[in-house]
């Protein structure tokens, strides 16, 4: 689908203009793409917060990543045009209400891994926090698109796996972070983001093969 289409859904509009964004030649110089280091500051900020039951297993699978997507050294790719930060709330119409659908807020544009923009959404899906029905319009609406995040047919999760835990982590950091500021138990949505941690240090990422070129 056409992500300029005014009718087409929000995640499909958004893999279509990710697969845009990762095909645009990159201008020169410019610097790598702000994922990795916005995960590496949440797990920082939870170890600052203190001992908890979960933050074990949330602090085990940032451990089990590999060094590049904890921010402790380069990217595999240094060359591809990344968002850096996607999720729906960085996609707007424009001019509102009906227009195109835009992708905003480019703060952490860059370069690097174009699979970490569709961690969020991978990441979500795995934890059932996406219906599979949104997942696949977006990841097929990528694909349909060109994206070279992913091969464009068959199994994606080599290309993810690795990006979708770092945003899992990222993001159970986060909350947890916060339920320990304000005293409180995890909610549903953050339990499920800590079990998706606490299964994900019994199970070795899949480091599979560098994203499509």
């Amino acid at each position: 689908m056409d992500p300029e289409d005014p009718d087409a859904a929000p995640w499909e509009a958004a893999g279509g203009l990710l697969a845009r964004l990762h095909r645009t030649p990159a201008p020169t110089p410019l610097p790598p793409m702000r994922g990795p280091a916005k995960a590496a500051g949440a797990v920082a900020r939870l170890r600052e917060a203190g001992p908890r039951p979960a933050v074990g297993a949330v602090l085990r699978a940032w451990s089990h990543l590999p060094a590049w997507a904890r921010a402790e050294a380069p990217m595999p790719d240094t060359t591809t045009l990344c968002h850096g930060d996607l999720h729906l709330g960085q996609l707007v119409r424009h001019p509102a209400p009906d227009g195109p659908w835009r992708l905003i807020d480019v703060d952490d544009l860059g370069v690097g891994v174009p699979a970490w923009d569709l961690a969020r959404p991978a990441a979500w899906y795995a934890c059932g926090l996406l219906p599979p029905d949104e997942w696949t319009r977006f990841l097929t609406a990528y694909r349909d698109a060109g994206g070279p995040a992913v091969p464009a047919d068959g199994d994606p999760w080599p290309a993810l796996d690795v990006p979708a835990r770092a945003l899992t982590v990222q993001t159970a950091a986060r909350a947890l972070t916060k339920a320990l500021a304000q005293g409180r138990d995890l909610d549903e949505v953050e339990r499920a983001l800590t079990d998706a941690c606490a299964r994900m240090s019994s199970a070795p990422a899949q480091l599979g093969p560098s994203p499509a070129k």
